[in-house]
């Protein structure tokens, strides 16, 4: 059974498309970890849809209230700016939004369940490829 883990918002998108895979390993997980940066991105999404704002808006209500939410801190954004610092070193930039949860996963020691082949960019970042 796998632990604790930080969810990108890509992660969520895919279990609320019905990702019968994606939806097993959110519930085969002992935590799942929300950083708050996501939850804004499903809010953007779910507000939105065209047709069923409503039902979207309330599914990530729902979903957030499963969760754990993970708030930015001082710590939070010291890992921000040495992620952003490096991969702009790098010239290898990503959407900040990913830099922050990927920041927050950083901070707490913890896997980043994602989908995305840009946080691979991010040195010291534990994923979790879903």
């Amino acid at each position: 059974m796998p632990g604790r883990v930080v969810l990108d918002t890509g992660i969520v998108i895919a279990h609320f498309r019905n990702d019968a895979d994606i939806t097993a390993r959110l519930q085969d997980a002992s935590v799942l970890l929300l950083p708050i940066i996501a939850l804004g991105e499903l809010y953007t999404g779910a507000k939105h849809k065209k047709q069923g704002k409503d039902k979207a808006i309330e599914a990530v209500e729902d979903f957030a209230a499963s969760t754990k939410l993970l708030r930015p801190d001082h710590d939070t954004a010291r890992h921000y700016g040495q992620i952003r610092s490096r991969l702009m070193a790098k010239g290898r930039p990503i959407p900040d939004n990913d830099i922050w949860i990927a920041a927050m996963a950083i901070q707490y020691q913890l896997p980043l369940a994602n989908q995305d082949a840009h946080f691979d960019e991010i040195d010291g970042l534990q994923q979790e490829k879903w």
